[in-house]
């Protein structure tokens, strides 16, 4: 009597195969290569969405840079000022000001520099 291929063989190659899915060539139909490939892509998801947050606080700091510089300072005077006088807002939210508002975020420099 023949054997069966396994169940969990299978499910496992199926699993693969499904996620290798819009792939070039073999890498969707192999299953050898399409699992090479997946992981490979696991990989580069990990460190890329390390790299995300280091990206995005890159953005905010030119940003911020950029908008501090139209307001008559610089990003490293700013956010000297903002911690001498005790203004806790993020780099995202200012950012965001610097972006959407910046006739707000020319009256948070103005506060700073008073004080």
């Amino acid at each position: 009597m023949r054997n069966t291929p396994r169940v969990k063989a299978h499910r496992k190659h199926k699993k693969y195969l499904k996620l290798a899915k819009g792939y070039f060539g073999g890498r969707h139909r192999l299953y050898r290569t399409a699992r090479e490939v997946v992981e490979r892509a696991w990989q580069f998801q990990y460190k890329h969405r390390k790299q995300k947050k280091r990206n995005f606080r890159r953005l905010w700091i030119s940003r911020i840079n950029a908008a501090a510089r139209e307001n008559d300072t610089t990003y490293s005077r700013l956010i000297n000022l903002l911690k001498t006088s005790n203004i806790q807002i993020n780099r995202k939210m200012l950012a965001l000001l610097a972006v959407e508002d910046p006739k707000a975020f020319s009256e948070i420099v103005k506060t700073a520099s008073k004080k």
